[in-house]
């Protein structure tokens, strides 16, 4: 029997209806933390010097240089604080329970200045619909660490699943990591040629993380009209037929959201979940390469 199977936390149940309030403001808490990464750090193509990694405990921003120094921010999903280090040696905790995103944001500044960090981020979210500037938001204000705790175990299964996905590859990939702005994880493969279909009015973001031709895939934990989590996985530009391939069951389509998603239900219903995930990974992204006529032969691990 799988560890996953004899760890009942490893893939817990995550309805987005009850922790939609801990979710929406995790979310501009990460944000915050993001932003101060992005500032600090040299550009990588396609933002790879702005997401976090998994850790044994939480999410990090791993090192972020600041002048001659360097100290690094992390979540932990299990004791529910962000915790700031240098390299000095020296920590800092900002605790993570109900509060407003505008008071975690004066927390973090703080907590920033007692290290000698000075800093200055754009204060407005990315990503979302409606949003309010962190120093004016009251609004999101709630945090259930049993909800957060779940969600961060999670991805921390899923880290593991991209991982193995992501070694079967041998052409230029991305880490896997989390994306604080669509508040997803993903891993994304390259076959090397220029995205000559990208619009010439995409913004600077769309831009940049499709330069080039991609597979990409990850899990979300739902939003909007997906009211559930689920695993996703696309191609940009998406050829043709891509929608109509066929790929694991039981995933399915989205003309909505232009990929194909597994839910996460669908996933936990089954003994073997990571099979299940990587099949799903592994079908569309075949579909997605032969499709878009990748060099299958010189990208993938034989």
């Amino acid at each position: 029997m799988g560890l996953e199977m004899r760890n009942p936390e490893a893939w817990p149940p995550l309805p987005l209806e009850a922790w939609k309030e801990t979710y929406e403001t995790l979310h501009m808490w990460t944000q915050i933390v993001g932003k101060i990464r992005l500032k600090l750090t040299p550009h990588l193509n396609h933002w790879w010097e702005a997401p976090f990694y998994l850790t044994s405990r939480g999410l990090t921003t791993g090192p972020i240089p600041f002048g001659d120094r360097t100290f690094d921010a992390t979540f932990d999903f299990i004791d529910h604080v962000l915790t700031f280090q240098t390299a000095e040696g020296r920590t800092e905790t900002v605790a993570l329970r109900p509060r407003s995103v505008a008071d975690f944001y004066c927390d973090v500044m703080v907590t920033l200045q007692r290290l000698a960090i000075d800093v200055r981020i754009w204060t407005m979210p990315v990503e979302v619909p409606a949003p309010i500037r962190f120093t004016a938001d009251h609004r999101h204000a709630a945090y259930e660490a049993a909800s957060a705790h779940r969600w961060w175990r999670i991805l921390l299964r899923a880290d593991a699943v991209f991982k193995e996905f992501r070694a079967r590859f041998i052409g230029k990939a991305s880490p896997v990591h989390f994306f604080w702005g669509s508040f997803d994880l993903a891993v994304t493969r390259f076959n090397g040629r220029r995205n000559t279909e990208l619009s010439p009015t995409a913004d600077k973001i769309t831009r940049e993380g499709y330069s080039h031709e991609v597979s990409s895939c990850g899990w979300w934990p739902g939003s909007g009209s997906l009211t559930a989590p689920a695993f996703y996985s696309y191609a940009a530009p998406e050829p043709d037929g891509f929608k109509d391939a066929r790929v694991a069951a039981p995933a399915y389509y989205s003309e909505e959201f232009n990929n194909f998603l597994l839910p996460y239900d669908a996933v936990r219903s089954v003994a073997d979940r990571e099979t299940m995930v990587l099949e799903f990974l592994q079908s569309t992204y075949e579909a997605a390469a032969t499709l878009g006529r990748w060099d299958r032969e010189n990208l993938e691990f034989r």
